[in-house]
């Protein structure tokens, strides 16, 4: 796992108390301020993925909707030897395979349950997105595949 910085940010490592700090060039320019943030928050990732990992947890809600971890798919050939495919169903006439990206493991803990883990927050956030982007959660019946504890508020009925 590496991460481009930019030219103009330096890490300065402290021996004292074992810290690193980041430090622009400039910090009269607003571009080197604000990647300042950027590549700081991206370092916080980087360092939280290879030491504990980042997970997203997806929630099934709705009549038939089921999750499986297959081994191969029907519709799809492997991207990469020993890739794993979700498979969902979730309304449609046919299973959707979605192939699982290098560096993230999938589950299903239960049938209404995805668990994704994996050291990259990116990889996994965007793969999560992905699944979710099939059944986004709608607000009359509170149906649809939830990310990380999402809720929404449901709205009322028209009456006329």
């Amino acid at each position: 796992m590496s991460m481009p910085i930019p030219p103009y940010i330096s890490i300065a490592q402290d021996a004292g108390n074992r810290a690193q700090t980041l430090d622009v060039l400039d910090a009269e320019d607003r571009k080197q301020r604000e990647m300042w943030g950027t590549v700081r928050a991206y370092l916080q990732n980087h360092i939280l993925g290879v030491s504990e990992g980042h997970t997203a947890i997806l929630r099934l809600v709705g009549v038939g909707y089921r999750a499986t971890i297959e081994s191969t798919a029907i519709t799809k050939p492997a991207a990469y030897p020993g890739q794993q495919f979700v498979s969902l169903k979730v309304g449609y006439s046919h299973p959707i395979e979605l192939g699982v990206p290098m560096g993230v493991k999938a589950s299903t803990p239960q049938p209404t349950r995805i668990l994704l883990e994996g050291c990259e927050k990116e990889v996994v956030m965007q793969f999560a997105a992905k699944i979710r982007a099939w059944r986004v959660p709608e607000p009359y019946k509170g149906k649809g595949i939830f990310v990380n504890g999402e809720t929404i508020r449901l709205k009322a009925k028209k009456i006329k």
